[in-house]
């Protein structure tokens, strides 16, 4: 298939705070209340409460007889149901009027137009089955008409703010984090590299070397893992210990500027990004990946938005752990962390963004040329590991289907 890889399985079956939210339109439920173009106006979006609280149901019902041609039969009374919840009127009305209060099921019965949209201009709904996220469907009748709208009952989100620093310092905003497998002279060049322009940036370690070596520096935190451990449990661990708002993998400005959660440089000139397009099936799925990007990203002209990036990149630390990088992918590992976080994470990709790459010509000094020789037997991507991860994702992802080009 040339380029293309496809191989078919079937699997078994405050300011903070306020930026973010409107960076994030999701996270402002407006509230759309349906227009009469039948008798009912009713909210359609944005009807939301926590669990077992009580809410005034937003928007304003009205009954008009805007497009229809026959009388509505107000003696049938107007009625509400749900599911999880039961319903309530502010108003003092007579109970032969309003029946079922405190009920899944309300009636309203009155041939008065006026006091029958008052009184609905005061309905409550309470929330009486716990679930932590649930939709409860409520329906609203009148005669042969009948609406449905979604009443959303969920736990608001906890704010998990970092402290930016009272000098405003890049060492207070970002952490720098890596993993190191047998080359301690490369992280040693690394570090020193780093240390020119960044002398108290915090840089974290993940070291799953056999033979653990002292890195001599106050601002470095090393992590000894057992022997082998893998890349992406190597991941894991150094931003498990991240106490900064960002961390950097191996442009603070983007990320606090627009919606982004992850922004990708160039390395050595090489700017790899690519987007993922995703087939939902019947019982299982497609995934292709595809180089290159969807977009420009607005306001900043060397940006665009994609799917993944090259392996140096600037995350949100908290959004980065919700994702999480599989432990079991040990070793040659990139591209299916961007995969996990399909839907989740918002990608962005800089050429104005660089970063050196060092040399991988063989050293001269014998015990530097031995780790170097040791680190290839377990840095190449064998055949084994390469239908270890398509297993892998064939059976997590559910996936039938996987190209790449």
């Amino acid at each position: 298939m040339g380029d293309c890889s496809l191989l078919y399985h079937t699997p078994p079956r405050d300011l903070p705070v306020v930026s973010r939210r409107v960076l994030h339109p999701l996270m402002n439920k407006e509230v759309l209340i349906a227009q009469p173009n039948s008798p009912l106006s009713y909210p359609i979006q944005g009807v939301e409460l926590m669990p077992l609280y009580t809410i005034t149901i937003p928007g304003k019902p009205d009954l008009r007889y805007i497009g229809v041609s026959a009388p509505i039969p107000f003696k049938s009374g107007v009625t509400l149901r749900a599911s999880l919840g039961t319903f309530n009127t502010l108003a003092s009305i007579s109970d032969n009027v309003v029946h079922g209060r405190g009920r899944e099921e309300l009636t309203i019965s009155t041939s008065h137009m006026k006091l029958l949209n008052f009184i609905l201009k005061h309905i409550t709904y309470t929330n009486v089955v716990y679930q932590v996220s649930a939709v409860d469907m409520v329906s609203f009748e009148i005669g042969d008409y009948v609406a449905k709208f979604p009443v959303t009952i969920r736990q608001p989100d906890v704010p998990k703010l970092y402290d930016p620093g009272a000098d405003g310092k890049i060492r207070d905003l970002v952490t720098i984090t890596t993993k190191t497998f047998f080359r301690y002279h490369k992280l040693r060049t690394l570090i020193k590299s780093i240390r020119q322009y960044y002398p108290d940036i915090k840089i974290i370690v993940a070291d799953d070397n056999e033979y653990p070596e002292t890195i001599d520096d106050k601002n470095v935190e090393q992590y000894i893992m057992p022997f082998g451990k893998g890349w992406f449990a190597g991941r894991n661990l150094a931003i498990s210990q991240v106490t900064t708002k960002y961390y950097l993998w191996k442009m603070v400005d983007v990320l606090e500027g627009t919606d982004l959660d992850i922004v990708g440089g160039n390395v050595n000139g090489n700017q790899f990004r690519f987007k993922i397009h995703y087939e939902l099936g019947e019982d299982s799925g497609c995934m292709h990946l595809r180089y290159g990007s969807y977009r420009p990203l607005e306001r900043f002209p060397n940006c665009d938005l994609t799917s993944g990036v090259v392996n140096f990149f600037l995350a949100y630390t908290e959004e980065s752990r919700r994702v999480g990088f599989d432990p079991k992918l040990q070793r040659v590992a990139h591209l299916e962390y961007f995969m996990d976080g399909l839907g989740i994470l918002r990608v962005g990709s800089c050429s104005g963004v660089s970063i050196g790459h060092q040399p991988r010509t063989s050293p001269s000094d014998s015990q530097l040329a031995k780790a170097e020789r040791t680190y290839k037997t377990f840095r190449t991507n064998t055949q084994k590991q390469v239908q270890l991860k398509l297993s892998l994702h064939y059976f997590k992802n559910r996936l039938k289907c996987y190209s790449k080009r």
